[in-house]
């Protein structure tokens, strides 16, 4: 079957136009979609997907199987996990994630939040509902060890952005490495366990694999230091939250920033709503009044590489399960397709 003279791009899951995304595709047609019908209608004859809005949505894995023209998926985010099944791991469908999007706004998010905690804000802020006059000792970052599990480029953002205020940025990766430009240094996830007791404040953002399920659980906690600190920015399923639960309950740490969560949105009765030790958010810390807008800068970035046939950015590596670095060919791709574009 040759290909379409004018190939088809499917947006979903989204049902009108995304913000800055041009009517004229150069030389490609768009269809949006946001009903799962509507979506296995339309997936058999796209070339390219363009994936919105599906962190907690199994239905790209669902209708794999139906997608015959499919040659790239482009992530309306980082995380690709909901999008990673046996099937499309073995397939030669090229998923690229939108890099560089989130990286400054979750950076300060993380410093925003950290910055909460050493001042103790949230207990000034509840003073004020009550007209309490409650002077106190704060805390401060400088010179505070910051260990950031995920030196990928939004862990890298924020090192950068906690260094100027003065704070020791050590980084988890998944092989050690000295003389960083960003990080004191980076120790090897194997040696997680050693050096929690040296961190201040842990900060989460390492992507959501079968690697790193559950990595931060009670033994991990227990390594921690009683006046530490834990953010999670980068996936509920990073944390064993029953073990963190009666970790902040007990005290056996000084508190945690969540804004990501195993069941999203967090159920009103959930018991993490209750702790006075932890900060609670709904997944928000990479999102600013222009992120969609950034988003679609992301895919017609690389929507202009895939027509001149250049290499495009931010690959995942789907046996990996995220981006490492790298890149893939238009050429490469219709390469390993062979046959099936025939």
């Amino acid at each position: 079957m040759g290909r379409p003279s004018k190939p088809l791009i499917l947006v979903a899951r989204v049902g009108r136009r995304p913000p800055g995304l041009p009517e004229d595709g150069s030389g490609y047609e768009y269809e949006f979609a946001d009903d799962p019908e509507l979506i296995r209608q339309i997936l058999p004859r796209a070339e390219i997907l363009f994936a919105w809005n599906f962190t907690h949505s199994t239905w790209f894995r669902d209708m794999f199987h139906e997608a015959k023209c499919l040659r790239w998926v482009h992530t309306a985010g980082v995380g690709v996990e909901p999008l990673l099944s046996s099937e499309v791991v073995s397939s030669e469908v090229m998923i690229t994630n939108s890099g560089g999007v989130y990286e400054r706004p979750m950076a300060e998010y993380a410093v925003m939040l950290m910055l909460q905690m050493a001042k103790d804000s949230v207990r000034t802020w509840q003073d004020q509902q009550v007209h309490k006059w409650n002077k106190r000792s704060t805390t401060s970052l400088d010179r505070r060890v910051v260990l950031i599990v995920g030196a990928g480029p939004i862990g890298r953002a924020i090192a950068r952005l906690s260094r100027a205020f003065g704070m020791i940025p050590l980084g988890v990766a998944r092989s050690q490495r000295e003389g960083d430009d960003d990080f004191d240094f980076i120790y090897a996830s194997r040696e997680l366990l050693d050096v929690l007791g040296r961190a201040d404040y842990v900060v989460l953002v390492a992507p959501l694999t079968i690697a790193t399920a559950g990595v931060f659980g009670r033994e991990a906690l227990d390594r921690m230091k009683p006046s530490a600190r834990l953010l999670n920015l980068g996936r509920g399923g990073l944390v064993d939250e029953a073990a963190l639960f009666e970790a902040l309950a007990k005290e056996r740490i000084a508190g945690a920033a969540l804004d990501v969560f195993q069941e999203e949105p967090l159920p009103p009765a959930h018991p993490f709503w209750q702790l006075p030790n932890a900060i609670i958010s709904p997944h928000m810390s990479g999102d600013v009044e222009d992120t969609a807008e950034r988003f679609v800068g992301s895919f017609l970035e690389n929507l202009h590489l895939w027509i001149a046939g250049k290499p495009l950015h931010y690959v995942v590596d789907k046996t990996l399960g995220f981006r490492p670095g790298g890149v893939m060919t238009v050429a490469n791709a219709d390469a390993k397709r062979g046959n099936q574009r025939a």
